[in-house]
């Protein structure tokens, strides 16, 4: 940017001590110094936005290309759905004897022909959800010495606490 040597710098030290002074040089060092790293900074964040903003286009451009190929198949798979269910539909007409229809009612059910097949409907498995199952059997806890139920501090030791012998 700018082409400043040392002896520059010595030049222009020399005249501002002349022209400013000794008492206030240091001040005015340290201002000038700030405002030269709030330019730098300054310049600093406007390359960031220009990076930034050169990726995002990147970005842009990637997207658009991705998102014109997700197109491009999902175009081709309806094209060959189609081609799938008329061959079906086709092949099906052929072996009910019934001419070639692509919404062919009997076919779905809400017709009354003998032929179509009756879906089953979805019955929930009517789980008692609220019946907790433990996965260690209750045998096997009584047997290791596993304590099933809380008991206070106090009645646990009151339980265990030696008789007295009279």
């Amino acid at each position: 940017m700018f082409d400043i040597g040392l002896s520059k710098m010595a030049l222009i030290g020399a005249v501002a001590l002349v022209v400013i002074g000794p008492e206030k040089l240091p001040r005015v060092a340290r201002t000038v110094g700030t405002l030269l790293g709030k330019a730098q900074r300054y310049v600093a964040d406007v390359k960031a936005e220009v990076n930034r903003s050169m990726e995002l286009d990147e970005l842009r451009k990637m997207k658009e290309s991705v998102e014109g190929a997700a197109r491009d198949v999902e175009q081709s798979i309806h094209t060959s759905a189609s081609d799938f269910e008329k061959d079906w539909n086709e092949s099906t007409a052929s072996l009910n004897g019934s001419p070639s229809s692509a919404y062919d009612s009997s076919a779905y059910g809400s017709g009354s022909d003998t032929h179509s097949s009756v879906v089953p409907t979805y019955s929930h498995p009517r789980k008692n959800w609220r019946l907790k199952k433990a996965a260690v059997p209750q045998w096997y806890k009584a047997r290791s010495g596993v304590r099933t139920k809380a008991q206070s501090g106090a009645a646990r030791v009151a339980r265990f606490r030696p008789q007295k012998l009279r």
